[in-house]
């Protein structure tokens, strides 16, 4: 079975999964209205509704996050599908400028169409329908690329796991680690951040305002001081209450690369010194909606620091949701969360087959 078929399968499951919780929640409450005591259901009960209704709500954000990207590159494929009744080079050149305007990177684009090519000869593929299915194997083979894709924080053994967060400014930076604080938070995790980014104006405060929405500890002072020292102060400080997740912010002015990579070998090297192994993760924000220019930015830091993960914020505003692909393909650097808009839920753990589901979920 393919990629294409697989994840159909998957998602109809829990679709109908979906419909098995709303009817048992509706028969509980017909149950509590026609007993006169109170029934509670059983714990067990609770936990499996509960255990369905996760997966079934992060498919629903990726669904809705998606939607642009999906109304713009899906029904041109969609449209491709109807225009032509077999597989021709101007069906070919047509499909590879549709991949190209989805922001997939040109370079990427020339690679898949050879592999399309290739696959369509050897396996005489005439069906265009059924070409649409082999597309999307193809895109999935394109990011997984035969490696074993980690997507989760890379969680110290013991100590303050650290996570150093690096990208331009703009990019939605310090939200990012607020709505990463909130979830580490309500997964029972004690969570600090810092305020290593003393360079932008007003850059402190509003990490300050947002650790007090989310509930966590801040360590932070005023603009213009030395960023290594702000985030030493508040390493020593995490070390002291037993902090288990700090969240650092940096600064991002990528115009002056050299200053800007000497100041990310200081905060490196007084991290190391602090911490055996640490930082654990540098995270890369990109910004989705800037497309191309988002990964000059990955090459960039790349070239800076190591990076070993990748934030894409504002998927939802973009109608070029392939960045995604481009990225992995270009740099090297798997996507760990992906962001759909302003809400703490908005931000999830990035699964590359919920990620193919939402792109492609009208062709299936």
């Amino acid at each position: 079975m393919g990629l294409f078929n697989k994840i159909k399968n998957m998602f109809k499951k829990e679709n109908k999964n979906e419909e098995n919780i709303v009817v048992q929640n509706n028969a509980s409450i017909l149950q509590q209205q026609n007993v006169e005591c109170e029934v509670k259901p059983q714990k067990q009960e609770e936990d499996n509704i509960q255990d369905n209704i996760q997966p079934v709500e992060s498919v629903k954000i990726y669904e809705k996050g998606l939607t642009k990207s999906r109304d713009n590159f899906v029904s041109k494929l969609i449209g491709l599908t109807k225009k032509y009744n077999k597989i021709t080079e101007d069906y070919f050149e047509e499909l590879e400028e549709i991949l190209i305007m989805a922001d997939i990177g040109v370079n990427t684009v020339m690679d898949f169409m050879e592999r399309l090519r290739t696959r369509v000869k050897h396996e005489k593929i005439e069906d265009v329908t059924y070409l649409n299915e082999v597309i999307v194997d193809e895109l999935f083979i394109i990011y997984v690329n035969d490696e074993v894709i980690v997507n989760k924080i890379n969680f110290a053994n013991e100590g303050p796991t650290v996570v150093l967060f690096v990208g331009v400014n703009g990019v939605g930076k310090t939200t990012t680690i607020a709505k990463l604080a909130d979830k580490l938070k309500h997964e029972g995790k004690s969570v600090m951040l810092v305020a290593g980014d003393t360079f932008r104006a007003g850059a402190t405060k509003q990490l300050e305002e947002w650790s007090r929405r989310v509930d966590v500890m801040f360590t932070g002072t005023h603009e213009g001081a030395d960023p290594a020292s702000v985030i030493f102060d508040g390493l020593t400080k995490a070390k002291e209450e037993n902090i288990d997740v700090v969240l650092i912010d940096t600064a991002g002015r990528l115009q002056n690369k050299t200053n800007l990579m000497n100041e990310l070998e200081k905060i490196n090297r007084v991290i190391s010194k602090l911490i055996d192994g640490a930082p654990h993760e540098t995270l890369l924000v990109i910004d989705a909606t800037t497309g191309q220019n988002g990964i000059a930015q990955a090459k960039s830091f790349k070239e800076i620091t190591d990076v070993t993960g990748i934030v894409l914020t504002k998927l939802d505003g973009t109608a070029k949701g392939g960045i995604v692909l481009a990225i992995k393909e270009n740099v090297g650097i798997p996507v760990k969360y992906i962001g759909f808009g302003e809400t703490k839920d908005d931000l999830q753990v990035f699964d590359i087959e919920k990620y193919i589901y939402g792109l492609f979920k009208d062709m299936m």
